[in-house]
């Protein structure tokens, strides 16, 4: 398995700042192909470092709102936590949330009024939020870099840290990592054992 390299990063920087810019523009800078380029992008999106493509919508164009950012104590014994990201995500005024070390859920929203307690009343069910914090915004900006970033596969066997020395295989169309031989070979015999007892 070839390591990622700076290419790489370079490729996905680019990438970042316009995920429709064409592969021979990226090619010209990074110095490849652009077949080569395309084959560097199909890799990453095997690989799950790229998950998707997707647009970086100036919601204040198209939505009225007050843009404010809620920190949100979920009730205990109530809905968890993915329940209320996923009815808060469905919500059209809610563009990010965030989960913080103290289980608190920080919203990003553009509230259509000024009301925001009943605009909470609304969205979430009684009982799911104990208590929240306002923070109103004067604006929201998105810079997404990859500076110092380290790629850091871990083998699907053991969780270690995929080097130079690693491998990597196919198994029902899904691609998996290994540090090493012996953890491939360990992976590949219990999913066997495992489909052969599923039979």
């Amino acid at each position: 398995m070839r390591d990622l390299d700076e290419t790489d990063l370079e490729i996905l920087q680019l990438l970042l700042s316009n995920a429709r810019r064409p592969y021979s523009d990226i090619a010209d800078v990074v110095g490849l192909s652009a077949p080569a380029v395309s084959d560097r992008v199909a890799r990453l999106q095997e690989q799950g470092i790229i998950n998707r493509f997707t647009l970086d919508i100036d919601r204040s164009q198209l939505r009225k709102g007050i843009p404010v950012l809620l920190t949100l104590e979920v009730a205990a014994g109530g809905p968890d936590d993915s329940t209320v990201k996923e009815t808060l995500l469905d919500e059209g005024a809610v563009e990010h949330v965030f989960t913080t070390a103290e289980a608190d859920l920080v919203v990003y929203a553009r509230v259509p009024d000024n009301d925001i307690a009943s605009w909470l009343a609304d969205t979430l069910d009684d009982g799911t939020i104990d208590d929240f914090g306002v923070t109103l915004l004067a604006g929201a900006d998105w810079s997404p870099d990859l500076g110092g970033t380290e790629f850091a596969l871990t083998c699907a066997q053991c969780g270690n840290t995929v080097d130079s020395e690693g491998t990597a295989t196919r198994i029902n169309e899904e691609l998996y990592q290994f540090c090493c031989p012996s953890c491939e070979a360990r992976f590949t015999e219990k999913y066997e054992q495992l489909q052969q007892e599923a039979d």
